[in-house]
């Protein structure tokens, strides 16, 4: 219970032992990560509540009834020395008014970024090298969506920056980028001797000092904030420039074409997947499944009338080159072998339902009638090929119906191919990141309302619960 309301708990279990793995490339990567006690562990709960019993033999760290924090228990871990919290789920009270909050802000900093870019490119040039620190950290900030961290190394080459360090949770950045001639002279200047190898570029800044200075502008501006506000602004942008049209897999992918240049604004990449290469050549085995089935129901067409060849011109019904004899032949085959595999397994489910149920048995003669579908499915083909004719197929056949198929077909192919693409385009980029964290989600609520695409195709049942304020707040017409 919190303030009265029942609310969801999030991660409500301690962590295992076992051995640590971390992200990237980890420096602790194969400690040994401890079993937590409860002497370890502090609760936070209301005065007047009843406090859970410790495990027997056991008491806890501590209890404590703080009104400010927003953890139900804490502690900390041997490996880095984090303290880990149990917190409310992502679709409690809490934790959306911080997510409304968060994005509130980032509409905030709009009133004040253009008088911040214009401080901090006249203090690129200042006199005090701490002022001229800090003028560039903020420009890169700002500019390439960079977190404000302990980061170090790089190298120039022209006004061309290369960034390569471990970023956060030890996953390696790597950009390179172009920047501001002046900021090109301060990082030489920053790199200068006696700096050697492994020493800070901004040895006279830190994070909280940037933090102060960035507060002077605007109440609880931080780095991080300008990430925010950069994705959210940059999909805005985006989304007024955009003319989605076309059927529901067109505009999706017009959304995620725009989610993906955030993505990257941000950094958010990921590791091609293995199965990636697989996954595609079975798409594009689908799409020609589909082709072909384009070229039989013309052919059905040609059974039905055969003047119509006359009508249409040879060339209508020619079948594609690349679908030449060899390959029919193999995808005849492999689509016989799927007919029978789904009939066995649907009789194997079938006895499976009757033997639960306390019945008789079918008997393998049963299995084999079922597979006599395929068998007519292989005789068929088998004259086809030979004869160069496809019979018509279907209850009352005619030419208006056989074309209505090939419409709905090519429909399909046309979606599998949008799909397809995008898959492409999201193979390296990882497009959940910015999302769920860095993109308002308003911004998509408008989008699903302005080009009428459900908000399921963007958002899964738990995001909807995470984002029920954003999809309840605003119409078609709501701006960043």
């Amino acid at each position: 219970m919190w303030d009265g309301r029942k609310q969801k708990v999030g991660n409500f279990r301690v962590e295992p032992p076992g051995l640590f793995r971390g992200r990237g490339e980890h420096p602790k990567t194969g400690r040994v990560k401890k079993r937590v006690q409860p002497e370890q562990i502090t609760i936070n709960i209301g005065e007047k509540a009843k406090v859970p019993e410790a495990p027997a033999g056991h008491r806890w760290k501590e209890i404590k009834h703080d009104h400010e924090g927003t953890w139900l228990a804490m502690w900390q871990e041997n490996i880095n020395g984090a303290y880990k919290y149990v917190m409310l789920a992502a679709n409690s009270d809490i934790k959306g008014q911080s997510d409304f909050k968060k994005f509130e802000k980032a509409r905030e900093l709009k009133k004040h970024i253009d008088r911040i870019r214009q401080d901090y490119r006249r203090e690129l040039k200042s006199e005090k090298m701490v002022d001229r620190q800090r003028a560039t950290a903020i420009y890169l900030i700002d500019q390439f969506a960079l977190r404000a961290g302990n980061e170090k190394g790089e190298d120039e080459a022209d006004t061309t920056v290369i960034f390569d360090f471990l970023g956060k949770d030890s996953i390696r950045f790597y950009d390179e980028v172009k920047v501001d001639p002046q900021v090109f002279k301060n990082l030489k200047i920053f790199k200068k001797a006696p700096k050697t190898t492994g020493d800070d570029i901004f040895d006279r800044l830190t994070t909280s000092a940037l933090n102060k200075h960035l507060t002077s502008y605007m109440p609880g501006l931080t780095a991080k904030v300008f990430r925010t506000y950069n994705a959210s602004y940059t999909m805005a942008r985006l989304l007024k420039e955009m003319k989605a049209t076309g059927t529901i897999q067109e505009k999706v992918k017009a959304y995620n074409d725009a989610n993906r240049e955030v993505a990257i604004l941000c950094n958010h990449k990921r590791t091609v997947a293995a199965t990636h290469a697989t996954s595609i050549e079975k798409m594009n085995d689908r799409i020609n499944g589909l082709r072909y089935q384009v070229w039989r129901t013309k052919m059905m067409m040609i059974d039905v009338d055969p003047k119509i060849k006359k009508k249409k011109g040879a060339n209508y019904f020619e079948r594609p080159e690349d679908l030449d004899n060899d390959w029919v032949k193999q995808h005849q085959e492999a689509e016989l072998e799927e007919l029978r595999q789904k009939i066995t397994k649907k009789f194997e489910k079938d006895n499976e339902k009757l033997k639960a149920d306390g019945e008789k048995e079918m008997k393998p003669k049963e299995l084999q009638e079922r597979l006599e579908k395929a068998d007519e499915l292989a005789a068929k083909y088998k004259k086809e090929n030979k004869t160069g004719k496809v019979e018509a197929e279907g209850k009352g056949p005619t030419v208006e119906k056989l074309e209505g198929n090939i419409d709905k077909i090519n429909q399909r192919i046309e979606n599998m191919k949008i799909q397809m693409e995008d898959k492409e385009g999201n193979k390296e980029v990882a497009l959940g990141t910015s999302k769920i964290n860095y993109i308002d989600p308003r911004l998509t609520v408008v989008f699903s309302k302005k080009f009428d695409v459900p908000i399921e195709k963007f958002f899964s049942k738990t995001l909807r619960e995470k984002f029920d304020w954003a999809i309840k707040s605003v119409d078609e017409d709501w701006d960043f």
